[in-house]
């Protein structure tokens, strides 16, 4: 009979911020990694582990000789390259494509600096894990996964060891430590005592130790008393390890392990939607930096700019950060939150900067503007054409000094009158001279449109009707009909082309009693109701408004035209504001709804209500690289970028898209969107102690001024949920509108790549890392399988047909000079 085999793999957990700063976590990296180095080096046999490239390149930094000495190190197999990632991000938020760059940025460093590809991926402190990973790693050049959280008992698993299964069919083996990663200082022979108490059913079992989370790692007590039992073990082979080694005897046991087809979730489901500044700016770096790179590999491959290669990467190594397990989940101090929004605008203004140079290569080639004309150019950075509403300003060349004129525009577009409205700019000027309009248009794939506004003089603005009713406000548009009641502020109906969707009394904003603590790690639901917004008085609405009458209506038409209806409420409630501003299409059923929260509650979490009629209704949601049908029992659960309601026996979908919210819960057909949540700052439970002081103040997370947008449809099933990931992909990867006078020279600039199959997604256009070629990545979002034609358009044009699998990742290199395309791994390989 095989012995039983136990890999002893040391660690230092150590979080780059936490409680501690950055400077501090870079401190203890240099110290952890010195120790370490030091006892490489003093004792036989001894394996230190580990991961996370910025803990590295700190070393390399500010430690220059202990960095050669780790090299070395490696190189005599006594320190070891776990992981291989930048650092452990949040395994829930961040989308799939942030995955790879977390993956590629990583797995570069250590292959450059140390020669290492870590097969192994490790992310053993982030809270729960999307089954989207799965592709991501077996495609990345991983074969086996080490996490910690959730528990078998937190998520229904019955085995620590399995074979996780993804969206795609990928298989990657895995294992849930049993006893945790780090040990107490001077405890890890304790550990593997209690360790070696239960023989694993598998003949083979891993035991990460060393002190962690403020780094640490191993001492020459643990290591001493390690090797005492090391010596002594007779019915077991117990030995310094590596997560690799261990997984190399796990495979040979792989016909025992059980299949996992779901993902690792819950676990402190209260991340999901604390510190939601972070989550929103994450998001927007995220998608800047997607859109920046397509944007830039147009221009630069049609030689109209240099390809900012590094420009891009000090964005995304911004990006990475953010992403951190304790950052982008909201669970750190308030100056760590302070750095990650430096980081976030950091990366925002030098992504604005490229988008701005590869804007003006790519609106080349275009006409000068026309006498008393304003040109309003938008680049579409998606492989197919969109309609979309676009918003966009503009100055009059002259101030002038008459407020009571008014200028209407008017936008023709191929001799055809497109319908266009003036709305409030974000200035105050009480003059007519700078114009915000709004019209709704079709952009060609990947390039830049153009639309001609001129602008007729009137002696006034335009008044706006008073519609409403015996309390009513009701809207009627081409395929919405909508009522709000003004007495209570809640939605009366909402019907899609003729079909009732909500129930009455829709939208309300709910306060849910929550806690102290920003993980929630004492509870999976957030469902007792305290109360609820209310419309505020016409007074109070004037005072909150800061207008000079006394009496304002809470409800009431803001603009109205040929393209939209704006309708605007206030609501309060305690020392909380909240106005919803909804935005009803004319034409098309996409509605727009701003929440604007100045919220001032304490250990509150604030949930949008959308009831729906729909019947036996599944709650279905967009995870990285993937979809998935979530738990539709009022459970706390996180998804991206869209979430929605779905019938199969009504034969009817409610979508709504987000840019920048994680959070929801959904039970009986009623959707509940977090917004945010009112903890205090790193409040952690223990035993039952209390976790704030309460002799002193203490801040609280996300008080203050909060905006949140998105965007609800409804309609038969198969269709809106074809169309709700590229309506996603639209208004997170917003189309980039910029009104100028153009100089009429130079040529049209052609797109980069078109597709044939608008529910085929690219996630990314930018430059190989070697700099040789061009990679785009494509994605099937629908779970169904695809066929697109990818059309390269620039320099020679050339066509290559693809198939894609449900929601398969399909990485392409792309030589324009040979017009050659091959297949490679999201690692941009081939042949592994």
């Amino acid at each position: 009979m095989r012995k039983c085999v136990v890999h002893l793999v040391c660690n230092a957990h150590l979080d780059p911020v936490w409680l501690w700063e950055w400077e501090e976590g870079a401190c203890e990296a240099l110290s952890t990694f010195r120790t370490a180095a030091d006892l490489c080096e003093e004792f036989d046999g001894f394996i230190f582990n580990h991961n996370e490239a910025i803990l590295y390149k700190w070393v390399e930094e500010y430690e220059p000789e202990l960095f050669k000495r780790i090299q070395r190190l490696v190189k005599a197999g006594k320190w070891h390259i776990m992981g291989g990632w930048y650092l452990q991000p949040d395994c829930n938020m961040p989308s799939g494509e942030g995955f790879v760059r977390q993956i590629l940025t990583g797995r570069e460093y250590f292959e450059k600096k140390f020669g290492a590809r870590p097969t192994t991926a490790i992310n053993f402190d982030p809270f729960g894990h999307t089954r989207g990973l799965v592709q991501i790693l077996v495609k990345s050049g991983y074969d086996s996964y080490v996490h910690c959280r959730p528990l078998r008992s937190e998520c229904g698993q019955e085995a620590d060891d399995y074979i996780w299964v993804g969206y795609d069919g990928s298989e990657i083996i895995c294992t849930r430590p049993r006893l945790w990663y780090n040990s107490p200082l001077g405890g890890a022979g304790g550990k593997l005592n209690l360790q070696l108490e239960e023989d694993p059913a598998v003949g083979v079992s891993l035991m990460l130790w060393g002190v962690g989370n403020h780094g640490g790692g191993p001492s020459r007590k643990d290591i001493r008393d390690i090797n005492r039992i090391i010596a002594r073990e007779k019915k077991r082979t117990v030995l310094h390890s590596t997560p690799e080694a261990y997984f190399n005897d796990l495979k040979l046991r792989r016909d025992e392990l059980v299949r996992w087809p779901r993902d690792l979730n819950p676990w402190a489901v209260g991340c999901y939607s604390s510190m939601i500044r972070i989550k929103q700016g994450y998001r927007a770096l995220e998608n800047a930096l997607f859109m920046a790179e397509k944007m830039a590999s147009t221009a630069a491959a049609q030689n109209l700019m240099p390809y900012p290669g590094a420009e891009l990467k000090a964005a995304q190594e911004d990006l990475l950060w953010t992403a951190f397990h304790d950052v982008l989940p909201g669970s750190s101090t308030p100056p760590v939150e302070e750095h990650a929004l430096q980081k976030i605008g950091h990366g925002m203004e030098m992504l604005s900067r490229i988008r701005a140079r590869a804007f003006f290569c790519l609106a080349g080639g275009l006409a000068k503007a026309k006498p008393e004309t304003y040109p309003v150019f938008v680049f579409n950075p998606h492989p197919w054409e969109i309609e979309t509403t676009i918003t966009a300003e503009f100055n009059l060349p002259d101030m002038g000094s008459r407020p009571e004129t008014f200028w209407v525009p008017k936008l023709l577009q191929k001799g055809k009158e497109i319908p266009i409205q003036a709305e409030r700019p974000y200035s105050n000027i009480p003059i007519d001279w700078r114009k915000r309009v709004c019209f709704r248009a079709a952009l060609a794939p990947g390039s830049v449109s153009r639309f001609d506004v001129t602008l007729v003089r009137k002696s006034k603005r335009p008044a706006i009707k008073d519609r409403e009713k015996d309390g009513v406000i009701r809207f009627r548009g081409e395929s919405v009909d909508w009522a709000i009641n003004t007495r209570s502020g809640l939605v009366e109906h909402l019907r899609f082309r003729k079909r009732d969707v909500l129930r009455r009394g829709a939208f309300k904003v709910l306060v849910m009693r929550d806690t102290a603590d920003p993980w929630g790690t004492t509870t999976d639901t957030f469902d007792t109701v305290l109360g609820s917004f209310r419309l505020l008085s016409q007074t109070k609405s004037a005072q909150v408004s800061g207008v000079a009458r006394k009496r304002l209506k809470p409800v009431r038409i803001v603009e109205d035209g040929p393209v939209r209806t704006v309708v605007e409420a206030l609501y309060g409630y305690n020392d909380s504001l909240l106005i919803l501003t909804w935005r009803l299409p004319k034409v098309g059923a996409e509605i727009e709804i701003e929440a604007r929260v100045l919220w001032n509650e304490k250990d509150r979490m604030l949930k949008l209500s959308i009831p729906t009629v729909l019947q036996e209704a599944a709650y279905v949601g967009d995870v990285a690289y993937g979809r998935d049908v979530l738990p539709a029992t009022g459970r706390e659960v996180v998804a991206q970028k869209w979430t929605a309601v779905v019938s199969e026996r009504d034969g009817l979908a409610l979508t709504v898209v987000n840019d920048g919210i994680y959070a929801s819960s959904c039970a009986d057909g009623e959707m509940r969107i977090t917004l945010l949540r009112s903890p205090a700052y790193s409040a952690l439970p223990v035993n039952d102690w209390a976790t704030v002081p309460d002799d002193m103040f203490r801040p609280r997370i996300d008080q203050g001024e909060r905006v949140f947008r998105f965007w609800m449809n409804a309609g038969q099933v198969d269709e809106r949920m074809e169309e709700v990931a590229r309506d996603a992909q639209i208004h997170n990867e917003k189309p980039m509108t910029q009104w100028f006078s153009p100089s009429g020279q130079g040529s049209r600039p052609k797109p980069f790549a078109v597709l044939s199959n608008r529910k085929v997604q690219i996630t990314t256009i930018k430059q190989a890392e070697s700099g040789g070629g061009w990679i785009i990545r494509l994605f099937e979002p629908t779970g169904r399988p695809q066929k697109t034609q990818l059309r390269i358009a620039v320099d020679q044009p050339f066509r290559t047909n693809l198939t894609l699998r449900p929601f398969e990742i399909k990485t392409l290199e792309i030589d324009i000079a040979s017009r050659s395309v091959i297949e490679t791994n999201l690692m941009e390989e081939t042949g592994r």
